[in-house]
């Protein structure tokens, strides 16, 4: 049983003045970006972390590398391209008020899975989520050996957490801008054996204790950590 913690990054310049920054290389956070990541990492500092995987790019690194500080030791930092930005080709650099009038953004909207971004280096959004699905499912399986349930942090970008998340809940791709992701947002998902348990969306505040797993006797069987709890339950 994994469970992982899906970090948006912080605030860039392009976040706020709406640029589309994609995979622009030398996008960093913002002076409210580095609030907001140094916010999030005192929100996790109570959560014993496996391990910090990020995408490539500076502000999810930079947010990432937040989350490190006074740990230790300190969890691995790993950098896996699956969960980097999708990328958007042509629309790279390009302010949302004028993506907005583009046809292919009423696709992005109302049907995803069918959006392919123009330009070379334009990706299927279907294929962003794919790779990233991918990504944590294979964190999950080389994470939890000689019987640990890893508790570990993935700092990624909004679409691709939504991507994910989507998954998780069971959701089309084409459903998914029903999501919101802000950044340095909190989104927990615990897998089990059956299914998914979606814990957490778009967290900006509050204590985050209850993810700090349980001494081993404690624990309830795997087989039993895959059952919903009729009515609700008590909560964790």
């Amino acid at each position: 049983m994994a469970t992982v913690i899906l970090v948006r990054h912080g605030r860039t310049a392009a976040n706020a003045t709406g640029v589309l920054a994609g995979w622009t290389p030398g996008v960093h956070l913002d002076d409210k970006g580095r609030e907001q990541a140094a916010a999030v990492a005192a929100r996790l500092a109570v959560v014993p972390l496996t391990a910090v995987v990020t995408s490539p790019l500076e502000r999810t690194r930079e947010t990432a590398e937040a989350l490190l500080i006074g740990r230790d030791p300190a969890p691995p930092l790993e950098v896996d391209d699956r969960v980097g930005e999708c990328r958007y080709g042509d629309w790279t650099n390009q302010p949302l008020k004028t993506l907005a009038k583009d046809p292919l953004w009423k696709v992005v909207q109302a049907h995803p899975s069918a959006a392919v971004f123009p330009g070379d280096e334009g990706e299927p959004m279907a294929a962003m989520a794919a790779r990233a699905v991918g990504a944590v499912r294979d964190w999950n399986a080389r994470l939890s050996v000689g019987g640990v349930d890893p508790v570990y942090a993935v700092v990624s970008h909004g679409d691709v957490i939504k991507a994910i998340t989507a998954d998780a809940l069971g959701m089309h791709l084409d459903a998914f801008q029903r999501l919101q992701v802000d950044p340095c947002s909190v989104t927990v998902i615990r897998y089990t054996e059956l299914r998914p348990f979606v814990l957490r969306t778009n967290d900006t505040g509050g204590d985050l204790s209850s993810l700090v797993s349980p001494p081993k006797a404690k624990r309830r069987s795997r087989k039993a950590s895959s059952d919903a709890v009729l009515g609700g339950g008590a909560g964790a």
